[in-house]
């Protein structure tokens, strides 16, 4: 099952392990359990503290448990992780085998205080790079605390639960039989959906921080650029972000990130932070700001307020919240969100194979979503706004050249039709002509641009009217000591290199600016 190579590199981490477990498969005569077994036969076979057990009775086949020696530890995978979830079965083996976690103490003591009972069941899709995250939280969380329960199931190889549980994007992921949330989730999400004092206990600690020097609000590319180029300077430097890494984590392969020749987003988010935590940076993560109140007089203090009620004072802030995807905004779209409606065809898309799916969106983003999915699916259709598609000419001629694709041309999405549960197809009008036509289907896959996340700055930094905050050329916004960088401002090309040297450009001249007020 694994390669030469692959069990080398397996074998060094394996060699970590510190207490004796057993995996334990349950199998039936297909292939695929064909297919687990020599994997796990693979591992047991790297590490003399592993034992191989063929003879358990769980109802999904293939599957198997990891339990460690007179332990309690409740961690399953039903399918076979590799893909995306390879890692997580990495750091499963090791966790169960002793090795800690570089989750931070606050959050491993308050993963183990949790009291109650927590049954955990996670759908994942191997091409998901939104998935790991979550299946590797839970993982974890199972291994710190008896009370918590967790098996992450492949959906595509579980057709029969994903088509009677109605999922149609992952990860989806279940508590005690009941729908817990969708979407990536780390420890500290998961945490502050079941502790529901956390959020309450935070605002009161970051409310007694005192004032920082620099306060990056935001945690992508730019965000994390900025904290480490204003924390060389020895200042006093803070990042407030809603989730570190940001559109990032949401993003596939990454070719064009100079001296990187290929990576993906989720593992450029994780270096991203690994980065900043090597230097003296107060990281705040899991904070949504709400409001930005300037300094009453120059030199004096700047607000950041967030959702949880908390406010953070600096001399100087940058400003680094990126962008989302842009909705249709029509009727239907959010009612059928993660019933059909999707935005990440990698995570979504094996959800769909054999059905009828759409594109909204001509750009190279919705083209080459067409082209994966077609591979996957029955059959695809796409949907421009436009006289014509606006994607690279190399891509168009891929698309043209697949047989189960259909191009729409001056196409306006106007309506998402369902039946109460899933999505059934969509309205459209041909711009052209006003008429009106319904496509039967049962996906839709949105890939029609970004918007800045700005909202909470209006009133406040001067916006362009989509929504970009105005900087000039050092980053500065019309406010003294309030800074902007990457894809929330007007600086065209919205590319992760040119976000990072945003970044750079906005902490340099806050520096600037807290010298020449001295």
């Amino acid at each position: 099952m694994l390669d030469a190579n692959l069990k080398t590199q397996l074998k060094a981490y394996l060699e970590k392990v510190t207490q004796p477990f057993e995996i334990v498969a349950s199998l039936d005569d297909g292939a695929k359990s064909e297919e687990l077994l020599g994997l796990l036969t693979d591992i047991a076979s790297l590490s003399d503290k592993i034992a191989l057990r063929t003879d358990g009775d769980d109802s999904r086949k293939p599957s198997f448990a990891l339990n460690r020696i007179n332990g309690d530890i409740s961690l399953r995978f039903a399918g076979i992780p590799m893909g995306h979830e390879f890692t997580s079965l990495v750091l499963a083996l090791l966790q169960v085998g002793g090795h800690p976690s570089k989750t931070s103490a606050d959050v491993i003591e308050q993963i183990k205080n949790l009291e109650g009972e927590f049954n955990f069941e996670t759908y994942f899709s191997l091409s998901c790079q939104n998935c790991p995250d979550v299946v590797q939280a839970l993982n974890l969380m199972a291994v710190l605390n008896p009370n918590i329960r967790h098996v992450a199931i492949d959906g595509a190889l579980f057709q029969d639960e994903v088509e009677q549980r109605q999922i149609m994007s992952v990860p989806s992921i279940y508590l005690n039989g009941e729908l817990f949330g969708q979407g990536r989730m780390g420890e500290e999400e998961i945490l502050a959906k079941l502790d529901t004092g956390a959020s309450a206990r935070d605002a009161e600690k970051l409310n007694a921080k005192d004032a920082f020097d620099v306060l990056v609000v935001g945690g992508g590319p730019a965000g994390a650029t900025a904290a480490i180029y204003a924390a060389r300077k020895g200042i006093r430097t803070g990042v407030a972000a809603e989730r570190f890494g940001g559109q990032v984590l949401d993003t596939m392969a990454i070719e064009n990130f100079i001296s990187v020749p290929e990576t993906e987003g989720p593992k450029l988010a994780r270096a991203l932070e690994e980065h900043v935590r090597q230097y003296d940076v107060d990281i705040m993560n899991l904070q949504r700001a709400a409001k930005l109140v300037p300094a009453a007089s120059e030199g004096g203090l700047h607000e950041v307020q967030f959702d949880n009620g908390a406010t953070l004072k600096a001399k100087t802030v940058i400003v680094a919240t990126g962008a989302r995807w842009r909705e249709m905004n029509v009727p239907g779209e959010q009612e059928y969100r993660g019933r059909g409606v999707a935005y990440c065809p990698h995570c979504d898309g094996p959800l769909f194979k054999g059905k009828r799916v759409a594109v909204i969106g001509g750009g190279n983003s919705g083209v080459e979503a067409a082209i994966d999915l077609a591979g996957i699916v029955a059959h695809v259709t796409l949907l421009e706004f436009g006289e014509q598609l606006r994607a690279d000419a190399v891509l168009q001629n891929k698309l043209r050249s697949l047989p189960n694709v259909t191009i729409l041309t001056m196409a306006q999405t106007t309506e998402v039709k369902g039946d109460g549960q899933k999505v059934t197809g969509l309205v459209y009008k041909d711009r052209s002509s006003e008429a009106v036509h319904t496509v039967e289907l049962e996906g839709i896959f949105v890939q029609i641009g970004l918007l800045p996340n700005s909202d909470w700055l209006k009133g406040s930094v001067e916006l362009t009217r989509f929504g970009e905050i105005i900087t000039d050329a050092k980053g500065q916004t019309n406010i003294p000591g309030v800074f902007a960088a990457g894809d929330v401002t007007t600086v065209p090309y919205k590319q992760i290199v040119i976000a990072v040297g945003e970044g750079a450009k906005a902490a340099l001249s806050a520096f600037d600016h807290l010298i020449r007020q001295v």
